[in-house]
């Protein structure tokens, strides 16, 4: 009889850790599936901003931390390492990386809204950034020749961005 009780209780066990290991494996799918189009640091959405109230938030700032909620209107073809989302005013921030620490995939994300997390600042873009910028959008020679000034915009260094 107590053979029989001992044989019971450890079968008991044995179903009760094969149901937990499932449960386990199941969240953990979840959660990758869920963090899939998600890139670099792991940040929750909060107090997030709209391009528009980055826009004032950064104004008379040198820089400010933000979280921030924006629709890409470009992003790098050559080795996803920048996009550029679309502002309030018609013009474009471009969102860069920090220490190029993660990439986003190399495919057309126009039109595809990003949350991402970092330092929005003012800062003058030389020509030669410029150039290589619009060579990493595709553009033509003649669309990279015409960059001839230094320029100020506002840019964006981001520790990680999810794709919506």
């Amino acid at each position: 009889m107590k053979k029989l009780f001992a044989l019971l209780l450890t079968a008991a066990v044995l179903q009760a850790c094969s149901q937990n290991n499932a449960t386990t494996e199941a969240q953990e799918t979840t959660e990758t599936i869920a963090e899939t189009n998600a890139y670099g640091a792991s940040f929750e959405e909060q107090n997030v901003l709209s391009a528009g109230q980055l826009q004032q938030a950064v104004s008379g700032n040198d820089s400010i931390q933000a979280t921030v909620a924006a629709e890409i209107a470009e992003s790098c073809q050559s080795k996803g390492c920048w996009m550029d989302v679309k502002l309030e005013d018609g013009s474009t921030m471009k969102v860069t990386f920090r220490d190029y620490g993660f990439f986003l995939p190399v495919e057309d994300l126009s039109g595809k809204t990003a949350v991402f997390t970092g330092i929005a600042k003012h800062e003058v873009i030389s020509v030669e950034d410029q150039r290589h910028f619009a060579e990493d959008a595709g553009k033509s020679a003649e669309e990279i020749a015409a960059i001839t000034e230094p320029r100020e915009e506002l840019r964006f260094v981001a520790d990680g961005v999810k794709l919506k």
